[in-house]
């Protein structure tokens, strides 16, 4: 899992692994997070987020914070993705984690430019240590603001389905129209 680490490790050199949470929901932020470990990182659970139980990936949050050099959060709000559109906001949202840090980073299936190695990995979270432990504390930061939405808009249902587009999603949007933390770009699209 740390294949792509090590070449780095190896010459004493940080990487930083970067991955998002959030680019399909038609409602709420999109969060992007980089990771740099400490070299030689291993640990038996930290995986793609999606592959692991929510109290496997609350394990896994809490041993990152606790073990990782360095963890930098970008929490890109619905106006900045509706202006730029998703893959513009989630490309610009990488490329300022990678050009603040100056560090070779391995990036989950994005194309990102900066004066530093990137590698852009399919399926990173799945061979990366350093894009899994990112993909599981963007998951669990979203996640989290998304419970915490639902607080403030509960006919919605978003501690369910974290604003994705479910069918119990889309009849509350139907009933109750749009919130303010739906995407206009995106939820009009999908009709």
């Amino acid at each position: 899992m740390n294949t792509y680490e090590l070449k780095h490790w190896k010459l004493k050199q940080d990487v930083i692994g970067i991955d998002e949470a959030g680019r399909g929901p038609m409602a709420g932020p999109l969060v992007v997070c980089g990771v740099i470990l400490p070299h030689h990182y291993q640990h038996p659970l930290i995986n793609d987020s999606k592959q692991l139980s929510l109290k496997q990936r609350q394990a896994c949050f809490n041993d990152i914070l606790c073990d990782a050099k360095r963890i930098m959060i970008d929490v890109v709000s619905v106006d900045v993705i509706d202006t730029l559109n998703i893959y513009q906001a989630t490309k610009q949202s990488m490329e300022a984690i990678i050009n603040h840090n100056h560090v070779a980073a391995l990036v989950d299936a994005m194309v990102c430019e900066g004066d530093v190695e990137i590698q852009s990995i399919v399926k990173g979270d799945q061979q990366s240590i350093s894009i899994a432990a990112a993909s599981i504390v963007a998951k669990m930061i979203r996640d989290n603001i998304m419970i915490a939405y639902d607080q403030i808009y509960p006919h919605y249902g978003f501690k369910n389905h974290k604003g994705y587009p479910t069918q119990k999603h889309k009849q509350a949007m139907a009933e109750h129209g749009l919130s303010p933390i739906h995407r206009r770009s995106f939820t009009f699209k999908s009709k």
